[in-house]
């Protein structure tokens, strides 16, 4: 593989990333269990804000898309695509960490800043709000 086949597959993939986290923005559901990404509970809430551990993330759903929710501080929440930016690979809250199950890339989950390649590009921002204790889509 050649550079320039690599920067082009990490543009595309990039690019379908952030075209997928825009698409489900529209459609946006609310809590769920632990164990699975967080789905449907009405108020267009994407998670409750006290679900989420303060410095830590959670996968919620947004219409058919999985993004992550983290929770810097106590009354704010961030979110990013929770699509690999690699090869396309959903990553997976794990505290403080977001890993790519399928090659080993680490982010932030603060920030969606790549702690641990092979991604080179960080996770791609969603705009979230908080209101009323609920993460809401900006």
């Amino acid at each position: 593989m050649t550079a320039e086949q690599h920067t082009r597959r990490t543009v595309l993939v990039t690019g379908a990333a952030v075209a997928g986290v825009a698409a489900g923005t529209a459609a946006l559901t609310a809590c769920g269990t632990d164990d699975a990404p967080s789905t449907a509970a009405g108020g267009g809430g994407l998670v409750a804000l006290a679900d989420i551990p303060v410095g830590e993330a959670k996968a919620v759903k947004s219409g058919d898309q999985e993004i992550i929710v983290a929770r810097p501080t106590d009354a704010t929440a961030v979110a990013f695509s929770a699509v690999c930016t690699h090869q396309g690979c959903a990553v997976k809250a794990e505290g403080k960490d977001l890993t790519c199950p399928c090659h080993g890339s680490v982010f932030d989950a603060l920030t969606g800043e790549v702690r641990q390649g092979p991604a080179e590009t960080p996770l791609p921002a969603v705009a979230v709000k908080v209101e009323n204790g609920q993460v809401l889509s900006a």
